[in-house]
């Protein structure tokens, strides 16, 4: 007989309750386990109000991939946890994400028709235009948004009018703490001036996001710019934390002029000689003046520097060194003089000093703390353990009884089965070493005449035995209480 006709053999001399109950608690606990996870399965709602362009999809999925939150993509917007939804679209404002969808070209003209008006045209191209070129600077290292104002090239309409070549506005928004160099500075005017026909790169404005004007000159780079690149040098040179640096820096108001003419002798004598003589007759009554000059010449310089508003008039910096770390503070300060353009002429300030730096005392940590937050890290598991022991402990046993009942019932009523065509003789025999309350079961599914039989093979004292356990009512699936304890007492 096989191992499954075996087993369909025993699942069907199990008593009706056993197979009930058997069958039962597992379909109870898949459903349970199937409604608690669908309980436990938060509800899923759309981020966005409005659907969303393939770009600032995008754009959203980079971003919610980066801080780990759980998402669904749709064709134009994305499922989240709904209860997380409000918090996600604030971290997506605060990040400005997604960014303002931009119409190109295509979108722009797409709905221009044969009646539509040039100036109506006219507008829809720059439009377009602005958009190719605001998405074009979007992905530039840097660059978090652009916005750019075209204005075409005008031909003259009348005789007295001149043309008007073509300009552009950028204004660009940086990231946070990112700095443009002139090198990229002079690629964004010449990408600009490119994408525009007829336009020449010095009619391209650039802004950045504090409205100061970019251009290839450093001269007036602010007192941010000029902090921020002496911070870094000192960094780079002692370390982190070795020395702070301030600046601050005085700007123009106002246009201002110099002039300085020089004159260089053309000989080894002096340039100009005058000769001055005076006489005077009393008696006379005459008075005579006499002057004489010479000039042999000379080599004219004249130099002309002007200062634009807005120019820095006066930069002062302030580097706070740590003295615990004994640096030279003559190479601290030929390194600072060089890295923010010190110029005595302009009235610059530069003043470098050791300090003690305030530190906070450290806490250090005893073993007695690192064991606690040892403790504290393993305690869930600790007690998960503990639990899943303790309900072992106390399940186990019971769960173990019932399923030893069980098998001893199902072996009773086989072999009360297999008995019933034997003789009376035989079934003594093969009773012969089972216990009272075994043979009890087993001569009580007997027929009548045939368990008289039996009983009258056994002696007295096991007869009265096992009559008197056939007289007890007991439970298809556990063994009556004396039983069960003798068994565990």
């Amino acid at each position: 007989m096989s191992a499954a006709a075996q087993l369909l053999t025993r699942w069907n001399g199990l008593p009706k309750a056993a197979r009930y109950v058997f069958t039962t608690v597992p379909l109870g606990a898949i459903v349970i386990v199937g409604v608690a996870i669908l309980l436990a399965h938060p509800p899923r709602a759309a981020l966005f109000a409005q659907p969303l362009h393939p770009e600032q999809l995008a754009e959203v999925e980079e971003r919610l991939a980066g801080w780990n939150v759980a998402f669904t993509l749709t064709s134009d917007n994305v499922v989240v946890d709904s209860a997380r939804r409000n918090d996600l679209l604030l971290r997506l404002s605060l990040a400005g994400v997604p960014h303002p969808h931009l119409e190109s070209t295509g979108e722009a003209v797409a709905n221009i028709g044969m009646l539509t008006p040039e100036a109506v045209v006219d507008a829809q191209t720059r439009v377009g235009l602005s958009g190719d070129i605001e998405a074009g600077l979007r992905g530039i290292a840097g660059v978090d948004d652009a916005r750019v104002i075209v204005a075409p090239a005008k031909p003259p309409e009348f005789a007295d009018e001149s043309t008007r070549e073509a300009s552009a506005s950028v204004r660009l928004q940086l990231r946070e703490g990112a700095r443009l160099s002139r090198e990229a500075i002079a690629g964004i005017r010449a990408f600009v001036a490119a994408s525009v026909p007829g336009l020449q790169t010095s009619r391209v404005t650039i802004l950045d996001d504090r409205g100061v004007a970019l251009g290839d000159e450093t001269e007036n780079a602010d007192a941010g710019d000029v902090q921020q690149s002496l911070q870094s040098a000192l960094d780079a040179a002692f370390g982190n934390g070795a020395a702070i640096v301030r600046v601050r820096a005085e700007y123009s108001s106002q246009q201002t002029s110099e002039r300085d003419v020089r004159r260089t002798p053309l000989s080894a004598q002096a340039i100009q000689r005058v000769r001055r003589s005076e006489t005077y007759d009393g008696s006379g009554k005459r008075y005579r003046h006499l002057e004489e000059g010479e000039d042999r010449g000379s080599e004219t310089h004249e130099f002309v520097s002007q200062l634009q508003p807005g120019g820095i008039k006066r930069l002062s910096t302030a580097v706070f060194v740590d003295e615990t770390r004994a640096l030279d503070l003559a190479k601290v300060r030929e390194l600072a003089a060089a890295t923010v353009g010190y110029d005595s002429r302009r009235g610059d300030a530069l003043a470098i000093e050791a300090i003690d730096f305030h530190r906070d005392p450290v806490a250090r940590k005893d073993a007695w703390w690192l064991l606690y937050g040892t403790i504290v890290s393993l305690a869930p598991a600790l007690i998960l353990a503990i639990g899943l022991i303790a309900c072992a402990r106390f399940a186990v046993p019971p769960l173990a009884v019932l399923a030893h009942s069980v098998i001893d019932r199902a072996m009773v009523l086989r072999t009360s089965k297999n008995a019933a065509d034997f003789a009376p003789s035989r079934v003594r025999t093969m009773l012969e070493r089972e216990p009272p309350h075994a043979a009890a079961a087993i001569i009580s599914a007997l027929p009548a005449a045939t368990a008289t039989a039996v009983l009258e093979l056994y002696p007295p004292h096991e007869r009265e035995a096992i009559v008197s356990r056939m007289q007890r009512r007991h439970s298809a699936l556990l063994d009556d209480a004396q039983d069960l304890l003798r068994r565990h007492g």
